[in-house]
């Protein structure tokens, strides 16, 4: 696959939008583009993931983390999954533009397919370079999901651990309400919280008992 954007960049067509100028200095920084193309950042870092997605308010426990990481990897297995049948459909497109191109007779037409075709080939390139992100994002939730599944939660149902998680979320969010916090904010976190004590103390919804769970393994990664 290829991850050169260079023979894309159609340099003789930019001159027709852009000012002689700006078209010398766009020349100039065409290797420069080029690794920018490569490099950018397309989807989150592990420094994003691990501050931004799985931080310590909304996720308070590994039991949390661990869950996240699984709807994190999903997101993006699915996602992929549905690149993949848009590369299916563009290469077929590049295929039947390539041959209409060999048979077109019609200069009109033929400029037309051309254009499409680039068009084709410049987005083949894209997905190829979000596919290998959305991959590098698939590996790494991996990783995480094996880090924090410690054996001290149920790692094959959700809802185990979400009582216990839930009262740490609401208890940390408690916590940031202040004189100023609007009416129904200081409603929506107190009568949770409320509720979810009386569940606990009804035995409705039981914190999870760790030694129950200590047999749980290591996550299944067969797909």
């Amino acid at each position: 696959m290829t991850k050169d954007i260079q023979p894309l960049i159609q340099t003789d067509y930019l001159s027709n939008i852009l000012e002689e100028d700006d078209f010398k200095k766009f020349k100039e920084l065409t290797s420069e583009l080029k690794d920018t193309w490569i490099k950018k950042q397309i989807f989150r870092t592990t420094t994003e993931m691990r501050i931004s997605v799985l931080s310590d308010f909304k996720h308070p426990n590994n039991a949390s983390k661990y869950w996240q990481c699984v709807r994190e990897q999903n997101v993006h297995f699915e996602n992929l999954m549905a690149l993949s049948f848009d590369y299916r459909r563009n290469e077929a497109k590049i295929k039947w533009l390539q041959n209409k191109l060999e048979s077109e007779t019609d200069e009109y037409k033929k400029e037309i397919h051309k254009i499409d075709l680039d068009e084709k080939l410049y987005a083949k390139a894209s997905m190829e370079l979000i596919a290998k992100d959305r991959m590098r994002e698939i590996n790494k939730w991996s990783e995480l999901k094996l880090e924090f599944n410690d054996g001290t939660f149920d790692d094959k149902n959700v809802n185990t651990h979400q009582s216990e998680a839930y009262k740490h979320i609401l208890e940390n969010r408690a916590k940031t309400l202040t004189s100023g916090s609007s009416q129904s904010e200081v409603f929506n976190v107190i009568s949770q919280l409320d509720t979810l004590n009386r569940l606990h103390k009804e035995g409705v919804l039981p914190l999870e008992k760790k030694e129950a769970v200590t047999n749980y393994g290591k996550p299944n990664n067969e797909i």
